[in-house]
């Protein structure tokens, strides 16, 4: 009968052929190998032997390679499959590409946006840091995060704050990959993602008459003068002001003109009365 070896990792099995075949009456399931002392029984333990061997000999240079162990792996090693290895920008701009064809189902066109702006910052730092064009995800550790960080900070000037958003969305994409088994550690263990507290000094009502009564040559300033007041009288982000709708202008019970509309960055309703704007 034919011989198959099992590789179990994690409660999960697969079974390989061993190329060899057994007389049941001279096999030794608790030695896992056959019995006697002939020429073609030492040849066939031998093989096993030499098969058990290339198995921890696998395991062992996964774990030089800061490779995920899995019985796909150590199979795969085996047979001379060669995986290729997850490059970062390659796995970020797939996710990017999979935002972009739901974007206005289930995202923004401003995630999208922020997500490839996170992708073209991912790619010079790597350009900083190692003059390459991409890196292996295994390479990914603490200290590529506390490096990306201070480059943030160092040669994008960028404040706190805006560092800490940047990571954030370089930190789903690492999340990702923890969860295929493509990283055995996760980078960001032990690194803090802090938002400093602003403080907002809001516009005074003598500030807000100075700029609707100042007058641009030029009306495009005039009309973003405008837009800016609609925001600021409404409380209304401009991507809100952006996509509303005429129709999302109705008069309310008490017969004024009100906006009924949703908010795009929670998605909650806004009921705003417009008396006293006009």
């Amino acid at each position: 009968m034919p011989i198959y070896m099992r590789i179990t990792v994690d409660g999960r099995a697969k079974e390989m052929t061993t190329s060899r075949n057994c007389d049941p009456a001279l096999w030794d399931q608790r030695a896992e190998k056959a019995r006697g002392n002939s020429e073609m029984i030492k040849e066939l333990n031998n093989h096993l032997a030499t098969l058990r061997m290339k198995v921890y000999e696998s395991r062992l240079l996964l774990i030089e390679k800061n490779k995920p162990i899995t019985v796909d792996s150590i199979k795969n090693m085996l047979m001379g499959k060669v995986e290729k290895s997850k490059m970062i920008l390659e796995v970020f701009n797939h996710h990017n590409e999979q935002l972009e064809a739901l974007v206005n189902s289930q995202f923004a066109p401003m995630t999208v946006k922020r997500y490839k702006t996170s992708l073209r910052h991912t790619k010079a730092f790597i350009k900083w840091k190692y003059d390459l064009e991409d890196i292996e995800i295994s390479k990914l550790d603490y200290d590529f995060i506390a490096d990306y960080e201070f480059w943030f900070k160092s040669v994008r000037k960028c404040n706190h704050n805006s560092t800490m958003k940047y990571i954030r969305n370089f930190r789903k994409i690492v999340n990702e990959c923890v969860r295929r088994g493509w990283l055995i550690r996760d980078p960001f263990l032990g690194f803090k993602i802090s938002i400093e507290e602003v403080k907002i000094t809001p516009l005074s009502n003598e500030e807000l008459k100075l700029i609707s009564e100042k007058d641009f040559s030029i009306e495009r300033l005039n009309q973003v003068r405008d837009v800016f007041l609609f925001c600021c009288f409404t409380g209304l982000a401009y991507a809100d002001i952006k996509k509303l709708k005429r129709s999302e202008i109705v008069p309310g019970i008490d017969g004024e003109k009100w906006i009924f509309t949703n908010r795009q960055k929670t998605e909650t309703s806004s009921r705003i009365s417009l008396d006293g704007l006009a």
